[in-house]
């Protein structure tokens, strides 16, 4: 019978279908490897049926049968999610599922006081948090596989996804202390367009960081690349170039403990707005717009969680006053 078929591993076998691998699937939902292959196991063992063929070189793929019962899965998750949210509007309480995204870049600062401050303040909600860059993310929230999505305002498509800015981010520069520009107050892009840089290389962030020079007529000399921040400024702190973020951690420090330093850069260039994004064919659940609230609530110019102030200094440089 397929009451003895648990929501719980409908939704291990969906995020393996949907990722292709037990070990993605594991990461992206926080469950380990060893429960997700016993859900599946179990699902094929009542039903009857192979859901995947398991190739080496492209992983686990849907076999017919498989990608119909994917299907029905994700029918009856939803309308699962749906009793929680039509309990919770008729009563008014909190609670019931909320499917999460947020860019990875700034989720390592906000997570503490935003997402489990959130899940601290309402017990009964299940939040399940999907960290990606913002390709993954919006592909997500527009296939409603996303109730809400703490990103950027790259790439939206407004037709589709509503996007509310809570906080601005300009772009700086960070070098290491051995960098010939840390000691400036602030640099141009001129200056930097002569330098190796170091690329955040993820998807639409690196084509708005090419943006502020090609806006001025410059190319960058991009020496290296990594799609990790961490990463990017371990590099930056051994000093194989300069790199230019939105994202102001609280440590100056990269991960293998060499110092770095933030610079102001020279002039008027787009920032990044942190925000919102929710899809306009779907209605925001009473959950939901409790997560909107207190993101509304802790996030704003004056304080983001987790970042420096935006009027940030390197105290080993010493300020000249101005004549």
């Amino acid at each position: 019978m397929l009451n003895r078929i648990s929501l719980r591993q409908m939704q291990y076998f969906v995020a393996t279908a949907e990722s292709g691998s037990i070990i993605i699937a594991s990461e992206k939902i926080h469950v380990s490897s060893p429960s997700i292959s016993a859900a599946i196991a179990h699902i094929e063992s009542e039903l009857k049926v192979q859901l995947f063929i398991r190739q080496h070189a492209k992983g686990l793929i849907l076999t017919n049968i498989g990608e119909k019962v994917m299907q029905e899965c994700k029918f009856i998750l939803s309308q699962a999610n749906s009793l929680y949210s039509l309990a919770a509007d008729f009563s008014g309480s909190i609670r019931g599922p909320l499917l999460l995204g947020c860019f990875t870049a700034f989720s390592p600062m906000i997570y503490a006081e935003i997402i489990h401050g959130f899940k601290n303040l309402y017990k009964q909600v299940t939040l399940d948090l999907c960290e990606d860059d913002q390709l993954v993310l919006l592909n997500s929230l527009a296939r409603n596989e996303l109730d809400v999505v703490l990103t950027y305002d790259l790439n939206i498509d407004h037709d589709l996804i509503n996007f509310e800015p809570l906080a601005v981010l300009p772009p700086h520069v960070l070098v290491s202390e051995a960098h010939p520009l840390s000691k400036n107050i602030a640099v141009t892009l001129e200056e930097l367009a002569e330098l190796p840089m170091i690329l955040l290389d993820m998807p639409f962030s690196n084509d708005y960081f090419i943006s502020l020079f090609r806006n001025l007529k410059l190319s960058p000399k991009v020496a290296h690349s990594s799609r990790h921040v961490d990463v990017v400024r371990s590099m930056v702190a051994n000093n194989l170039g300069y790199t230019i973020l939105n994202v102001r951690p609280k440590n100056n420090f990269s991960l293998d403990g060499k110092r770095l330093v933030r610079l102001r850069i020279a002039g008027e260039h787009r920032p990044m707005q942190i925000g919102l994004a929710t899809a306009k064919n779907a209605a925001l659940n009473t959950v939901s717009q409790a997560f909107i609230s207190r993101c509304r609530a802790f996030l704003s110019n004056q304080y983001i969680p987790g970042m420096a102030d935006a009027h940030f200094f390197d105290p080993h440089i010493k300020t000249k006053a101005i004549e």
